[in-house]
């Protein structure tokens, strides 16, 4: 089911809401550009956990209203505010949440914001914050997001200026999936790109471009402001999730995020890759669920 949360400020919010009603929520923060579409690997694998998945799509991403503050003051912690929206508007009290890469702050900001509401929070291969980080933040990273960061550093405008470059991307087949991904996609995540996956992937990397560059450029910048909240004081139980050969988000910045959010549970394996560990999924939910002392399944 598909519906549009109203924001207090006037937005509306492109929400996916699959499971039963009754079960225990896991609220899904997905990536960077992406857009809320079925993701039958994650929505198969909640289910055998008896878990209900709620996502939507982030401000400017899909038919989500654009903050008009996006490209100016907008932070990761505002996300952890339209997710309480979604959260009120289904009737939903406590959740789990999982974030993946540029969703990956959002998890931490529910973390962080909702605390008591939010059992326990799922880092994967997220992105550490830039005004934090003890070095530079593409240290690692593959030529493509290289790039695209050294742009963000420049300002809106050079950001712009590369996306509308890149914004081609939006329009990407599941078959073309890996030679889009360029060397973002290393051997061993091109080896995990399944037909189910690119599928996914291409889906919501399409819908995330409906309202053209927006979404991505506001995702951006957000990465690369002070998030809005401070790691060291999470008191909600977190696990973080990273492989050694990915060259997306470095596996440094996990080893960072490890270190620096309270109390966090680490789970640095090595061999995998950005999209790879997306074979893990069911152990991840399995840990999730531990971290929030939920224990039986439905």
């Amino acid at each position: 089911m598909t519906v549009l949360v109203p924001t207090e400020d006037g937005r509306s919010l492109e929400v996916l809401d699959t499971g039963p009603v009754d079960a225990l929520p896991l609220v899904y923060h997905h990536g960077t550009p992406q857009g809320a579409v079925p993701f039958q690997t994650l929505e198969r694998a909640a289910a055998a956990q008896g878990l209900r998945v709620v996502s939507y799509s982030r401000p400017g991403y899909g038919a989500s209203s654009p903050r008009p503050d996006g490209a100016t003051t907008a932070t990761v912690a505002d996300d952890a505010a339209d997710t309480e929206a979604v959260l009120d508007h289904l009737g939903i009290g406590e959740f789990l949440t999982i974030g993946w890469s540029g969703g990956g702050p959002r998890a931490l900001a529910c973390a962080a914001l909702l605390p008591g509401r939010c059992l326990a929070a799922a880092c994967c291969v997220g992105i550490a914050p830039a005004a934090d980080y003890d070095g530079d933040i593409r240290d690692g990273m593959a030529e493509e997001n290289i790039d695209e960061y050294t742009a963000v550093f420049a300002g809106v405008e050079a950001l712009e200026s590369f996306l509308d470059i890149r914004k081609g991307f939006f329009g990407v087949t599941p078959d073309q999936v890996a030679a889009g991904l360029g060397a973002l996609a290393p051997p061993v995540d091109r080896a995990a790109l399944t037909e189910g996956l690119t599928e996914y992937l291409a889906a919501s990397v399409n819908a995330a471009g409906r309202q053209g560059i927006v979404g991505w450029r506001d995702d951006d910048l957000t990465h690369t402001r002070p998030w809005g909240f401070d790691l060291s004081e999470i008191s909600t139980p977190v696990s973080i999730w990273q492989g050694s050969l990915d060259t997306m988000v470095p596996f440094a910045h996990a080893r960072w995020l490890a270190a620096n959010v309270a109390g966090a549970q680490a789970h640095l394996i090595e061999g995998e890759g950005h999209i790879s560990l997306m074979s893990r999924v069911n152990d991840i939910l399995d840990d999730l669920r531990r971290l929030g002392g939920v224990f039986s399944k439905g």
